[in-house]
């Protein structure tokens, strides 16, 4: 039971440096600064791929800035190991 639990964790770590990989990526394409250089994992649940296999979709919180004033909350969706989705929420754009 503790290797199985070890092994859920250490996958786990794998998919949370995927997430954010992805998510400094796509910060960086939007002219984004990503504060803390981290995601945090939000929530966690069984789910089902394009293929119908179980996994595990993992939601991501992470925060960013434009102007270096305002703070806004994103969300990274990692569906097993594939990223799902990068949700940015309405945000000022720097001129």
């Amino acid at each position: 039971m503790a290797f199985a639990t070890g092994a859920l964790i250490w996958r786990g770590q794998g998919v949370r440096e995927r997430a954010l990989i992805a998510t400094r990526q796509r910060c960086e394409r939007e002219g984004l600064v990503l504060l803390d250089q981290s995601v945090a994992l939000h929530r966690a649940r069984p789910a089902r791929d394009d293929n119908g296999r179980l996994c595990m979709r993992r939601v991501y919180q992470f925060e960013f800035t434009v102007t270096g004033g305002e703070r806004y909350r994103g969300d990274t969706t990692m569906l097993g190991l594939r990223l799902a989705k990068i949700m940015l929420p309405p945000h000022r754009f720097e001129t």
